[in-house]
Order: C-alpha cells, then structure tokens, then sequence
C-alpha cells in the first residue's frame, strides 16, 4: 500500500468530516472519535468536546456490537492520548 497517512504514537489518524478513526483497520480494535462540539477561537475552530468509542473491527459485528469502550474528551490531544491507551491494552503481550 502506498498510501501515506499521518500518524500518532506509530498509528494511522484518518478523518472525514467530524469523524476521526485512529488505529488499522487490520488490527482488532480501532477507536472511532465523533466531534460533538466546536469552539471558534479567532479564524480557526477548534474541538470542545469528542466522544470516543473503542470498536471491534470484525465485520461480522454491527456497530453497536462492536463498540466495547465509550468516554468523552474535551481536546482531540486528550481524546488521542486515552485512544492510544485504549488501543495499547488490546495488543497481545510480548513474550
């Protein structure tokens, strides 16, 4: 794949619209943040406050099956720090 993506902590970021997913889609456990409110500050708008779900990425789930954790965040830096943790906790141990 040559797709380029930016990255956070080793792990692709990708939004659409108020929709951010962090993680692969290959993995099993990706987290879907939603951008509920904005705050004007000056010329740019910046999040107030992101709902976070941690999702199961098994296509055979719906997405209500496949949501396992959900949590809000008033900044996006706060809202990727708990996704990385959330996502650090699903990979199997090393050993």
């Amino acid at each position: 794949m040559s797709e380029r993506y930016f990255t956070y902590k080793a792990r692709p970021v990708v939004r659409n619209g108020r929709t951010i997913y962090y993680g692969s889609m290959a993995a099993p456990y990706v987290v879907m943040m939603n951008v509920t409110a904005e705050e004007a500050t000056g010329d740019l708008k910046t999040a107030s406050e992101i709902k976070c779900y941690l999702m199961k990425t098994d296509k055979s789930l719906n997405p209500m099956e496949a949501i396992t954790k959900t949590a809000a965040r008033p900044t996006l830096y706060e809202a990727l720090e708990l996704a990385a943790a959330w996502l650090k906790t699903t990979e199997p141990a090393a050993g």
